[in-house]
């Protein structure tokens, strides 16, 4: 198979990022009605570990790195983690390995925790550096 048939995948990816990522960078969440509300924050004003993420991804787009923490520092780890994972995917892709992403379910575990933690110290009182 030709390279540019193995990376057509990775690349249609990573595209579909780049523009999501320059969409948010153009239209800033900080103003009030470019995007919607999150539903959970609606409803009982209470922070999901989602909340800030627009807020995040605005930032690190325009290189604020400590506002994007601030704003969403799970957001960041995932926009690292991603940056990692397209990247080993890339690479054996290219190189025609196969690509199999096999998980067990201790790190399953451990993100899921990890995340429910974020979500509960974001919520009290002495979260508030985590809060967006």
């Amino acid at each position: 198979m030709p390279l540019w048939r193995r990376l057509a995948a990775p690349a249609g990816v990573l595209a579909a990022v780049a523009a999501a990522f320059a969409y948010v960078g153009t239209v800033d969440p900080n103003q009030p009605g470019h995007y919607p509300v999150c539903p959970l924050y609606a409803l009982t004003g209470l922070y999901c570990p989602g909340c800030g993420g627009l807020r995040s991804a605005h930032a690190f787009v325009h290189g604020d790195l400590l506002g994007a923490l601030h704003d969403n520092a799970a957001g960041v780890a995932a926009y690292l983690a991603f940056a990692v994972l397209w990247t080993l995917w890339a690479v054996r892709a290219a190189r025609s390995l196969p690509v199999r992403l096999v998980l067990d379910r201790t790190p399953l575990w451990v993100l899921g925790s990890a995340l429910l933690l974020f979500t509960v110290v974001r919520n009290l009182p002495f979260g508030g550096p985590i809060r967006p």
